[in-house]
């Protein structure tokens, strides 16, 4: 039987020694560095975003456009106008439902939920106030869930980015002097606990869409509850901004919540651990750490190193 030199067998101890040591760094540094990835904001999506394209003039949905480019009507079914017709004022009460990230969705994961907003006498008149409720999902339960494209921007378009976002009631005909009031949404159901109201967007004339919804979104009290027709002031809107709850332990980059918190779903700190779970951060390395394992990786070959000599 043939022999190894000792000194081959030595150098392929070393060699064993490096990728052994090797192997225990990666398992060291990979998941440090996917949490690392996870805590600069990326977040489970358990809803994907609904696509559905704003409509081209010709479109059947398509309904109207200033000459000037500076605004686009779309065709919605919840749009009515009031007999009598008193005035010129005309506006939107809607819904818009994110995801975790931050997407348009139209609610298939939180089926049999329903968000209702009160609405004052002004609306009475108007089939779809009087509440005002959206039912989950929106695509099992109306002729165009989405019915305006309130949110992004585009070079070729008067406003948002090409993409419906919002379910709206629209009207028309209260009076000059006239106020729309609505209360404060409540959300009821079977998934009641998986939207969070993030808060309300109120225009009482020119419609912004450049904004980020969630940044937007402000408090009921601070939003005002309605608005008064005036004379140059004959549109307004208030835009109900509502997002999936995150299970992700990780902010995931969007405020969530009136307070701007993340939290688990059954409202505990995502940032405290009950007990030793062996959960880790990215700059909680288990074991030795990162430092510690490369002195022990030297330290062993240093070791072998000098037995070969």
């Amino acid at each position: 039987m043939s022999q190894q030199h000792p000194r081959i067998r030595s150098s392929g101890r070393i060699v064993l020694a490096v990728l052994l040591s090797v192997s225990l760094l990666g398992s060291i540094v990979a998941p440090a560095a996917v949490t690392a990835q996870a805590a600069n904001g990326s977040a489970t999506v358990t809803e994907a975003a609904y696509e559905q394209p704003a409509p081209d003039p010709g479109d059947e949905y398509f309904e109207a456009a200033a000459e000037d480019g500076s605004w686009v009507s779309y065709v919605n079914p919840r749009d009515e106008y009031r007999d009598p017709y008193l005035g010129d004022g005309s506006g939107k009460i809607c819904t818009l439902l994110l995801n975790e990230a931050g997407e348009p969705i139209v609610g298939e994961t939180v089926p049999n939920t329903t968000v209702t907003i009160p609405t004052g006498e002004t609306l009475e008149w108007h089939t779809g106030a009087d509440p005002m409720t959206v039912d989950y999902p929106l695509d099992d339960n109306y002729e165009r869930p989405l019915d305006a494209d309130q949110f992004g921007t585009a070079d070729d378009l008067a406003q948002g980015d090409g993409y419906m976002d919002s379910h709206c009631i629209e009207f028309h005909g209260p009076a000059i002097g006239d106020t729309i009031e609505y209360g404060e949404a409540t959300v009821d159901g079977t998934h009641a606990d998986r939207i969070e109201l993030v808060g309300y967007i109120q225009k009482t004339s020119t419609w912004e869409s450049d904004i980020d919804p969630i940044e937007a979104a402000i408090s009921y009290e601070a939003a005002g509850g309605g608005w008064t027709y005036r004379e140059g002031e004959s549109h307004g809107q208030v835009v109900v901004v509502l997002q999936l709850a995150s299970d992700d332990p990780v902010e995931n980059g969007t405020a969530t919540g009136d307070a701007n918190e993340t939290a688990t779903s059954n409202g505990t700190d995502t940032n405290e651990t009950d007990g030793d779970d062996g959960s880790t951060t990215a700059d909680e390395a288990p074991g030795f750490g990162i430092v510690g394992s490369l002195v022990a990786i030297l330290s062993v070959i240093a070791a072998l190193g000098s037995r070969q000599r």
